[in-house]
């Protein structure tokens, strides 16, 4: 894989942290075109012009990091409290990063088939002033979407089984982008979702 050109104090993180109970357990670990579900996403925000890529892990924490790429620019952390909700994931994932961070990319682990090249255009819109970007994809909110520093905080006041959509959207300056990539919109929740991948 080709190392892309980075830009400083830009951070990746990627949620696999959940029990996957609609698939029935081990969801991140199942197979997808010969490998795991989880090294799509991160391979993806590998792929983007970030410094480092986080994967918060929680449950089959062992088993979901084995299944991952090896990557110089990869770390890996276990969410201890990872059952509270999406919310608990999120702020561990968030509080890793360092006081020079500019923005935070959010990638989903059971999103295979995201875009690294719109990923980076949501990074470009928050490096260039705007405290979030979020694609949307047919109407519905999509991914990855980027954050700047400023909104930090808010994410580490979040609680439940809730994402960051809602601080983003109420953030002054915010932007929606419109995309006809469906792999934005394209997750993973049933064995039938990944055979249809397949």
């Amino acid at each position: 894989m080709l190392q892309p050109t980075l830009d400083p104090g830009t951070y990746a993180v990627v949620l696999a942290a959940g029990a996957a109970r609609r698939f029935g357990g081990g969801k991140l670990t199942a197979m997808l075109n010969g490998r795991p579900l989880v090294s799509w996403s991160v391979e993806k925000a590998l792929q983007t012009r970030v410094e480092l890529v986080t994967v918060v892990l929680g449950a089959d924490a062992e088993a979901v990091a084995g299944a991952l790429p090896s990557d110089v620019r990869l770390r890996v952390i276990v969410c201890p409290d990872w059952e509270e909700g999406l919310s608990r994931s999120l702020r561990c994932g968030v509080q890793t990063l360092p006081d020079h961070a500019r923005a935070l990319l959010l990638f989903l682990g059971d999103m295979p088939d995201v875009s690294s090249a719109l990923a980076d255009r949501m990074l470009r819109l928050v490096l260039d002033g705007a405290p979030a970007a979020m694609p949307v994809c047919d109407g519905q909110p999509a991914h990855p979407v980027a954050i700047s520093a400023k909104l930090f905080p808010a994410l580490r006041s979040l609680r439940g089984d809730q994402g960051a959509r809602n601080v983003l959207r109420a953030a002054s300056g915010a932007v929606e982008i419109a995309t006809d990539e469906r792999g934005s919109i394209t997750d993973v929740d049933t064995e039938a979702d990944l055979r249809s991948l397949a």
